[in-house]
């Protein structure tokens, strides 16, 4: 199975300037905000200094030339970071995005002033100029975002960490806004809780097809042993988990299964599932297809158990994030008497890179439903102790729009002894959470990822998606 890669963002860079500020401040401005870019692997769509004067946009001809430039790279450009070593011209940027017709997040910077040189050679001003692009933006109907600090060296490690987090921005906005997503099986009967919109989630450029379990079944069982891509298949999972001493039969539907759903995947160029798991895979196919699911999230194809669709699409945005596996959990009990803390479950399906160590084994839950012979393939063990990003989605269907709340919280080496994958978490206000999560009517389910990276989610979701959006631990709400 090939790793998916999480491509490089690139970004529109705009170097502000104005007449009667220090120019040349502009020219080594653009020289060191392009190096830190190449140092954090962001790549740059600029102007080139014999474009314009400096390489920076000043007057209309040069907004012009600047937004000309990135809509010949519309296809390649995740986002637009305005940058002022000088007050800057917030006409001149404001035209620039309009010109581009790119609508994409935005990010502003502003340089500091040097306490020793405050002098008419030296001086930005660019603390003063960044409220009037702002406030220029805000006319425009532009959304942006902003940096930590209100002016910040572009060297330093807080402007860093805001690149990184606006990246991340961008990567989700750009996923979701062009998402293909598979629903495999009806959801189960039982789970009114997984309900969703398709149109709601279109309306915002998620895209879900469908595929229907007896056509999967049908599929699958036309394979035969001598299927080279079976064989392929069966190779892969013995190097993903243990599987001496498990039935030949039962690893073969399972590798059956691994083969038919990315076919049909590539086929539909998909870039995650979300799968019927229970009970008809069981009785009638007789697998549980964790393994598989485990397998493709691992590879940055994020599938999510029980047909949760909303589930698939945060785990998806944590990914894109993050560049890192996601997984989806179940908020699933209490620990002890802490109330800031708590247990997470799934039966599973769980990418290893989440576990301390894995094993596969039978599903305790549904053997006694189905027959143990037709449940091989949990993938079970701890989640190691991590710092994690939470989110939940869902399609709020009677007010017609879409809501999520994110937020951050730490996987614990607190005691804790069952099966499947499990963790202990530590969530700050962890009961207020769960309140708001009961009385916004969110599903049970969790996405997850071993990152920090709330923030990027919450602008995605909020600012640039226009989605309602809950920020735990934090004051904003979208």
């Amino acid at each position: 199975m090939a790793q998916k890669q999480i491509k490089r963002t690139k970004l529109g860079v705009i170097v502000g300037n104005r007449g009667f500020f220090p120019g040349h401040l502009c020219e080594s401005g653009r020289t060191e905000i392009l190096r830190v870019l190449e140092e954090e692997g962001i790549d740059a769509v600029v102007l080139d200094v014999a474009d314009t004067k400096y390489g920076a946009v000043m007057t209309l001809d040069d907004a012009k030339a600047c937004g000309n430039l990135f809509k010949a790279n519309r296809e390649h450009i995740d986002g637009i970071l305005v940058t002022l070593p000088n007050f800057g011209d917030e006409k001149a940027i404001a035209n620039t995005i309009r010109y581009s017709g790119l609508d994409v997040p935005v990010l502003v910077h502003a340089f500091n002033d040097d306490m020793t040189k405050m002098g008419i050679q030296d001086r930005r001003d660019s603390f003063c100029g960044k409220m009037s692009v702002c406030n220029n933006l805000k006319q425009y109907g532009i959304s942006f975002s902003l940096t930590t600090l209100h002016t910040v060296d572009p060297s330093s490690e807080s402007f860093r960490k805001d690149l990184r987090r606006f990246a991340g921005t961008c990567r989700v906005v750009r996923s979701l806004r062009h998402a293909r997503l598979g629903s495999i099986g009806a959801r189960p009967a039982s789970f009114n809780t997984v309900r969703y919109s398709e149109k709601l989630l279109e309306r915002s450029g998620i895209t879900i097809e469908t595929l229907d379990l007896s056509e999967v079944f049908g599929r699958a069982n036309k394979r035969k042993d001598s299927d080279p891509a079976v064989k392929r298949k069966l190779e892969e999972i013995a190097a993903y988990v243990d599987v001496k001493g498990f039935p030949q039969d039962n690893l073969f539907r399972m590798a059956s299964l691994g083969v038919v759903v990315e076919e049909w995947m590539n086929e539909n160029d998909l870039a995650g599932t979300a799968l019927q798991c229970w009970t008809s895979m069981e009785e009638y196919f007789g697998i549980v297809p964790c393994t598989i699911m485990s397998m493709l999230s691992s590879s940055l194809i994020p599938s999510a158990c029980e047909v949760d669709i909303t589930g698939l699409v945060g785990m998806y945005a944590l990914q894109q994030a993050s560049g890192r596996p996601s997984a989806l959990l179940d908020w699933n009990n209490n620990y002890g008497e802490d109330p800031d803390k708590g247990v997470v479950f799934h039966c599973s399906n769980l990418p290893k890179e989440v576990f301390e160590e894995i094993h596969m084994d039978y599903h305790e839950i549904l053997s006694g439903t189905v027959g143990r012979e037709n449940t091989l393939g949990t993938i079970q063990g701890r989640i190691k102790a991590s710092p994690f990003t939470y989110c939940g989605i869902t399609t709020d269907d009677l007010n017609g729009g879409i809501a999520t709340y994110t937020g951050e919280g730490i996987f614990t080496r607190d005691p804790l002894l069952t099966f499947g994958g499990y963790g202990a978490v530590q969530v700050p206000k962890f009961q207020k959470l769960l309140r708001y999560i009961c009385e916004s009517g969110f599903e049970h389910h969790v996405s997850s990822s071993m990152s920090s990276v709330a923030d990027s989610l919450e602008e995605a979701f909020g600012k640039y998606m226009g989605w309602k959006t809950y920020r735990h631990g934090a004051e904003n709400l979208y």
